[in-house]
């Protein structure tokens, strides 16, 4: 009975943890209907997530599309067909490469920074203080960082992308000798409505979940500075799975809708 009674203690947990996440994210999502709207916070979370992001969006969407052309041009060459090489590293690109990994970069850098903040915040009482004072704080800290998330991931996807394709492109030149007209052509070709629709889908997805997510863990810290620690780690492993996840189930709906 002991071990009965803990397991559903836990069980209830989470189904409560999963009813108040939800009513969170419809609580940030409905704030964009009315007023205040807090527009400087949003422009100013823009900025942190969306410019601050992309340093390493860049340097890493570059080396995966070298490392991309390694792997592949070897196995292409083996048939004579190292034209392909351009093929492959856009549809993997934009398709799914660059969307995924975008959003567990923006995971690992704001879902830890917005739960870290935000948990400092509610710790210190800064949150207490926000409801006394007759602020909503799902209005004012939440909904500009999910609206700020949501648009910027799909633009860092698309940097990401163009990036990869350049590493891509500079590795088979100096390693396959693969011709600039020949790259890009195969490369830009390969590229059909239903791919730029995938990836330019998923990051909107994905941008919600990672902020949402970050805001939730943050604003339920307990338990001090380790509880904040608790929270930013929380954060980056949930949102990470759950990108994942959802990635599958997006990705099997959208082949299933695109090819109605």
């Amino acid at each position: 009975m002991g071990a009965l009674s803990l397991l559903s203690e836990i069980l209830k947990r989470r189904v409560l943890a999963v009813q108040n996440y939800t009513l969170l994210s419809a609580r940030s999502v409905r704030n964009l209907a009315g007023h205040p709207r807090y527009l400087y916070d949003t422009m100013a979370q823009m900025d942190i997530i969306g410019v601050g992001s992309l340093p390493i969006v860049i340097l890493t969407g570059f080396f995966i599309g070298a490392v991309l052309v390694l792997q592949t041009a070897a196995q292409f060459m083996a048939f004579g067909e190292a034209a392909l090489t351009g093929d492959i590293v856009a549809l993997s690109l934009v398709r799914e490469i660059g969307p995924v990994i975008t959003a567990l970069l923006v995971a690992g850098r704001n879902a830890s920074g917005i739960a870290s903040e935000l948990g400092s915040m509610v710790v210190t009482e800064q949150v207490d203080a926000m409801r006394a004072m007759g602020t909503d704080p799902t209005r004012k800290l939440v909904t500009p960082r999910v609206v700020a998330t949501t648009s910027m991931l799909p633009l860092l996807t698309i940097v990401a992308d163009f990036v990869g394709l350049v590493g891509g492109f500079i590795v088979a030149f100096f390693e396959i000798h693969l011709s600039p007209v020949q790259f890009w052509t195969r490369a830009v070709g390969a590229l059909e409505f239903k791919d730029l629709v995938q990836g330019l889908a998923k990051p909107f997805l994905f941008g919600f979940i990672v902020s949402s997510v970050g805001c939730y863990y943050g604003l339920t810290t307990r338990g001090g500075t380790q509880g904040v620690g608790r929270s930013t780690t929380e954060a980056v492993v949930t949102s990470s799975v759950l990108v994942l996840v959802s990635d599958f189930f997006v990705t099997k709906f959208l082949l299933w809708a695109l090819e109605m």
